[in-house]
């Protein structure tokens, strides 16, 4: 099943069993970030990838530019292991990885979560790419991304026991956009996709495409 109809199903059982008050909290809040223009404004293709270096579950440091010494890089931005949405779409990725990592592409996923929970997201779903920690969102901010959850939203999560602060290790109860980067070795960004909207997500497919159009790389092919 095609990732984005995993999400658009997963819509309908929350619309289904959440009440009508808490699923308006929440289509405001994503239509709000649309409109917000933050989407538009976040680093894109052509622009030069902001350098990172995060710690992943383990404490182990990976850095951007040791990563795109030996090709190109996949960077996946998503909420939190607590977002339904993020787990499929990072259970999608792993379906893919052995693809990129045979070409001798690199994929890292990073979320504002503590070091404990990005371990307990990467075992979880038994990943076999790094689960960064971002503290702060501070790159996430780079790419532009970073933005502070409303207070209707924050009253909400906290109702249903998402208290981001116990997920992230502060107060700020900030977020990063959704979004997917597929970056060449020279550190530009070849393909961007950013979502407001974090019930959207690219098909792990796309990115595999975007990679060979790009001239990065081709599946099953000496790299």
């Amino acid at each position: 099943m095609a990732l984005q109809q995993q999400l658009d199903e997963l819509t309908t059982k929350l619309r289904a069993m959440v009440p009508a008050e808490r699923l308006t909290i929440v289509d405001r809040a994503a239509e709000e970030l649309k409109k917000s223009g933050i989407a538009e404004r976040a680093v894109k293709a052509g622009d030069r990838v902001p350098a990172f270096d995060l710690p992943d579950g383990d404490g182990m440091t990976w850095r951007s530019e040791e990563l795109l010494r030996s090709g190109p890089l996949v960077i996946v931005f998503y909420r939190g292991r607590w977002c339904a949405y993020c787990n499929a779409q990072l259970a999608a990725l792993q379906e893919v990885h052995k693809q990129m990592a045979s070409a001798g592409a690199s994929l890292v996923a990073i979320s504002p979560q503590t070091k404990k929970h990005s371990y307990m997201t990467r075992d979880m779903h038994k990943l076999r790419f790094p689960v960064l920690s971002d503290a702060g969102n501070e790159v996430a901010r780079k790419f532009g991304l970073a933005y502070r959850v409303p207070e209707d939203l924050q009253t909400m999560y906290e109702n249903i026991y998402t208290k981001l602060p116990g997920y992230n290790g502060d107060q700020s109860w900030e977020l990063p956009l959704a979004a997917t980067y597929v970056v060449r070795p020279n550190a530009i960004i070849a393909y961007a996709r950013v979502d407001a909207d974090w019930r959207q997500r690219p098909e792990p497919d796309e990115t595999l495409r975007e990679c060979v159009s790009s001239g990065l790389w081709l599946p099953d092919k000496p790299h």
